[in-house]
């Protein structure tokens, strides 16, 4: 083997010098594995991290499931019977406007001021997140972060989250919105927040907003009134058109240049719309009730809760369309209150409001400035000090706190009323500023109170409703829940029932005196006819007639058929109970007396025809008739009747026929001046004259009037239901009933028709086949069939007008062989054996 060559043997154990590694290079390449090798593992680290953070995020995070289902609470309105809208009923006043009938203007405005990119992006914009995060990072004093959320991110914290503004709600916040994005359409997310947004003066929804704002529709609205909306939810206080108008036209102003930048408007239709007032249509900054149905749309919503509870009454959006007639209740509303202060009046003035002294005379505008009215003191009357109590010179302010100074002076007749408790300078008194001229009347709130409630016939269906004074004052229903004796006023039903029993009207009962033990009853007169005919027991209201009347018919029927007519749930089987000793209300009563006008068929009083859910579809319909053939278009409809019978079609003919001469010529003669209309009634007034009654109807409508105090005293000697309630049933029924045909009640088959003679002159009664007029039958002579009681607990009649009808009667009718003939008859009224032998009692 050859020697090896000593510079090949070198090469092979030598590397180039420029092969070997240096110790810079070394130490790159240790320092940038450390490197990458720290940066991975913050990497996994950093993205563990997140993915813990994003699984707490999500951890109990709402679904949004329910959005594309999205049914928000709304509210629930009552219309009248022409369809206008009386009342709202809310725990948030919302009204649901699918996106396809919110104009385009109006989401402009909002998309314009709250997200410029909604339609482009995902839900959330990153760059906003990220400022919002910063801030709320390095944020000081609890400043709250500016708004960066995108309309589908107030969606979610809207709909799904709360208004928390922790980071950790920002990023469920996020979250969800992507999620959102992802389940609903574009024009579903904007559905969503423009029905469920607060836009403040409690509205929730461009719909209600619109309502309270302007009092229009969305499609009404012109585009100033849209970026108006669009410009409150930064901050609807701050820009409420009703506390701050100028900071609301700003604001206006701005979210129109805005949508003039997206190009949603032009420069031209800017400029315009900059220039238009911006002027609330609803000063009061709320919709409530229609002046006047307050007591109607109350006693609505007590029957929506009891038929269906708080939360879907409230909030349900349902359309309750009821039976309420504008008109009537404007009239009913107008006669109660003149009659209200015209009774007040009579009784005296009570004094001035407060006093304040001479001195608050140089301040007066400042002091009544600060002064709140009393709650029942109405629109139309005005705070007012006395300037100057010897020439009544008053000062009061127009047009609320901040408004227009006005001097006058007191009428001599308002001046003359308050001598009772002098005027003196510095007193606060209630005027109400005459049409013409500087001159005022005096003004005070009546303590006295009444009801009126006005229904129809035949369905029930209540027309119009008066509750009191005030509603603002008291929101107690006097028409539906004071319980308050009816007086005579109930004797029709004691009648009713003993025509059923088949007792004529001619039939005769003792007028004199009675006794019970210590119950010693009486009429109100004082004095005894003897023998009297049911007719003229009716007519006049006798008492002592309408006793003997109920003891031989007995308390179980009275009472039996009270209870059927829905008069009562229950009453005591007393004597005095006949009297009126019962306790009823104004609409149950008026219930009674429909069902005496409809033949003996039970009226149940109605406020709603039919309600409707938020759809749309009828959820409840009056059954008291069905509709039959409605969707054959060949047949006319006709209808069943649903209702339950009390009482026979001939017993009640027969009740309104002796009913329609206490009208014409008995205690509510007064109650029927001027009215042509064929119509029937009674007066009614309880003991001590603590009530004051008047029912009454036509073919077609019945009212019931009553007067008293909330804490039952008397209305003052003379002050009985002819007097009081009798003049507002006619005032009220003379306006109303032309607005039906003119007909007479209709007579049933087997009844006719017959005069006879009787003490107090010939009368026209109703009598069933078989019955003879002017006889009457033999009644039992044994123990009367009703229980009597010594305790008086009962109520007084008092008669109302009684006409001098004369003493004598010049004709009866006789049966010959089924024909009804006349005979004649003395002059003179006979004894009562003349009249007939049978039921002297």
């Amino acid at each position: 083997m050859s020697p090896e060559n000593p510079d090949t043997r070198n090469s092979k154990r030598k590397r180039p010098a420029a092969a070997l590694p240096r110790p810079r290079y070394r130490f790159w390449c240790l320092f940038l594995g450390t490197v990458a090798g720290l940066f991975l593992f913050v990497l996994v680290g950093g993205g563990l991290a997140a993915w813990i953070k994003y699984q707490g995020a999500i951890k109990g995070l709402p679904t949004v499931v329910g959005l594309r289902d999205y049914s928000p609470p709304v509210m629930s309105r009552i219309y009248s019977d022409d369809d206008q809208v009386v009342a709202e009923l809310a725990a948030e006043r919302r009204l649901f406007v699918p996106s396809a009938a919110i104009p385009q203007k109006v989401k402009d405005a909002f998309i314009a001021t709250e997200d410029k990119n909604f339609y482009t992006h995902g839900g959330i914009d990153p760059l906003a997140i990220a400022r919002a995060v910063i801030q709320d990072v390095f944020r000081v004093n609890g400043k709250r972060l500016v708004g960066a959320s995108t309309i589908t991110q107030q969606v979610a914290r809207n709909m799904l989250l709360n208004n928390d503004r922790k980071l950790e709600r920002k990023i469920k916040e996020a979250i969800l919105a992507m999620r959102i994005e992802q389940s609903l359409s574009k024009d579903q997310i904007l559905e969503i927040y423009l029905n469920e947004i607060y836009l403040g003066a409690g509205a929730y929804g461009v719909a209600a907003a619109a309502q309270i704002y302007f009092h229009k529709n969305l499609d009404q609205l012109t585009t100033a009134e849209a970026a108006y909306l669009g410009g409150l939810p930064k901050s609807p206080y701050n820009y409420d058109l009703f506390r701050k108008p100028d900071a609301a036209k700003q604001r206006r102003d701005f979210v129109l240049a805005r949508m003039a930048e997206t190009g949603a408007i032009t420069q031209e239709e800017k400029v315009k719309a900059q220039n238009e007032p911006l002027l609330p249509k609803n000063t009061s900054g709320r919709r409530g009730p229609l002046v006047g149905t307050e007591w109607f749309g109350e006693a609505v919503r007590r029957d929506l809760i009891d038929r269906y509870g708080l939360e879907k009454t409230m909030q349900g959006g349902l359309e309750v369309h009821t039976s309420l007639d504008l008109k009537d209740q404007a009239l009913a509303t107008k006669l109660m209150r003149q009659a209200l202060v015209k009774y007040d009046r009579n009784h005296g003035w009570r004094g001035a409001v407060a006093h304040l002294g001479d001195d608050a005379v140089n301040q007066w505008k400042e002091d009544l400035a600060k002064r709140q009215a009393p709650a029942g003191m109405l629109p139309n009357w005005r705070l007012a000090m006395v300037l100057n109590a010897r020439t009544g010179e008053v000062g009061w302010i127009e047009g609320g706190k901040n408004g227009t100074p006005h001097q006058g002076t007191i009428l001599s007749k308002s001046l003359a009323w308050s001598k009772r408790h002098p005027l003196k300078d510095g007193d606060i008194v209630m005027i109400e500023p005459q049409a013409e001229g500087s001159q005022v009347e005096l003004c005070q709130i009546p303590q006295v109170e009444g009801a009126l409630v006005s229904m129809d016939v035949r369905t029930g269906r209540v027309l119009a409703m008066f509750g009191g004074w005030s509603f603002a004052e008291s929101q107690f229903n006097r028409a539906t829940q004071a319980q308050r004796q009816p007086g005579s006023s109930f004797k029709p039903i004691a009648y009713l029932a003993a025509m059923e029993k088949g007792i004529l009207p001619s039939q005769i009962f003792m007028d004199s005196p009675f006794s019970v033990g210590d119950w010693h009853p009486n009429n109100y007169e004082k004095n005894f006819w003897g023998p009297t005919a049911l007719h003229n027991g009716l007519r006049y209201s006798r008492n002592l007639v309408t006793i003997r009347l109920a003891a031989q018919v007995g308390m179980d029927a009275i009472s039996s058929l009270a209870i059927a007519l829905g008069e009562v749930d229950s009453m005591p089987k007393v004597l005095p109970a006949v009297l009126g000793a019962v306790e009823t209300t104004v609409i149950r009563h008026a219930g009674a007396y429909a069902s005496i006008a409809a033949e003996g068929m039970v009226v149940h009083p109605t406020t709603v025809d039919y309600i409707q859910d938020r759809n749309g579809k009828v959820i409840w319909r009056s059954d008291a008739f069905t509709a039959n053939n409605v969707t054959d278009p060949n047949q006319l409809p006709t209808f069943t009747d649903n209702r339950k019978r009390a009482a026979s079609e001939q017993s009640s003919y027969q009740i309104i026929t002796m009913m329609e001469d206490v009208m014409r010529r008995g205690t509510g003669f007064s109650a029927s001046k001027g009215i042509d209309t064929p119509i029937a009634g009674k007066t009614g007034t309880t003991q001590n004259f603590n009530d004051a009654w008047f029912a009454g109807f036509s073919p077609d409508v019945v009212t019931v009037v009553w007067f008293g105090f909330d804490t039952p005293k008397t209305l003052g000697k003379g002050m009985a239901g002819g007097v009081l309630a009798g003049p507002v049933w006619n005032a009220y029924m003379k306006d109303v009933l032309p607005t039906y045909p003119k007909r007479d009640f209709v007579r049933p088959s087997g009844i006719f028709m017959a005069s006879y003679s009787t003490s107090k002159g010939m009368v026209m009664d109703a009598f069933k086949d078989g019955q003879t007029p002017g006889a009457s039958i033999n009644l039992s002579s044994g123990a009367a069939t009703g229980a009597l009681s010594a305790a008086d607990t009962g109520a007084e009649n008092v008669p109302d007008s009684e006409d001098n009808m004369g003493s004598g009667y010049s004709g009866d009718y006789v049966n010959d062989g089924g024909t009804i003939k006349p005979k004649t008859a003395p002059a003179a009224a006979p004894s009562g054996e003349d009249i007939g032998m049978g039921g002297l009692y």
